[in-house]
């Protein structure tokens, strides 16, 4: 191995041990509490090489944001692989990470992040995200347009996931909303 793999190598694991920190910090405290100098302080390195990694902040959290897309992703892929109502399982599965990952789930749509969303340059993992939707959407869609109907259904989750976690709608009335949007979508 060269030492130019080496220390690409070594880059690229301090980049990931970054990123991870950031999530564990903002699931745990809310994202007011990363800031760069925190992270230094937990990645036990200096903040002149956190910036030499990133920009700051908004840099961190575009990087969370893009692995959050890929956790999704999987998630989904993995809810739509594993039943017979794929619209359902992904359904649920989008519910669930949003529960579970508050902190990434708002980096991903909340949060300022310099992303590009719905156009070709979108990194992969939101391409992946909205494939596995779509996929789960296809065989409902009869003559309606695949993208639209996507993008209308996602919209419905994400209002769900986030109107629920912010107390305007009862969680208790959670199974019947989903049952009355799946219903319609089919």
């Amino acid at each position: 191995m060269s030492i130019q793999s080496r220390r690409e190598r070594e880059r690229a694991e301090r980049e990931k041990l970054i990123i991870t920190a950031a999530r564990e910090l903002a699931e745990a405290e809310g994202w007011e509490a990363v800031t760069t100098r925190r992270l230094a302080e937990q990645v036990e390195y200096s903040q002149p090489v956190l910036y030499s990694h990133f920009t700051g902040k908004d840099a961190i959290m575009t990087a969370v944001a893009v692995e959050g897309f890929a956790d999704l992703a999987a998630d989904l892929a993995a809810a739509r692989r594993d039943t017979d109502d794929a619209l359902a399982a992904v359904s649920a599965a989008y519910l669930s990470f949003a529960d579970r990952r508050p902190a990434i789930y708002d980096a991903m749509f909340s949060q300022s992040v310099n992303l590009p969303f719905a156009t070709p340059q979108a990194p992969a993992a939101l391409h992946a995200g909205f494939n596995e939707l779509a996929e789960a959407i296809r065989p409902h869609a009869g003559d309606d347009d695949l993208g639209l109907l996507t993008e209308l259904f996602w919209a419905a989750l994400h209002g769900l996931a986030t109107l629920t976690r912010g107390g305007r709608l009862p969680h208790e009335q959670h199974d019947r909303r989903l049952g009355l949007l799946l219903a319609r979508f089919r």
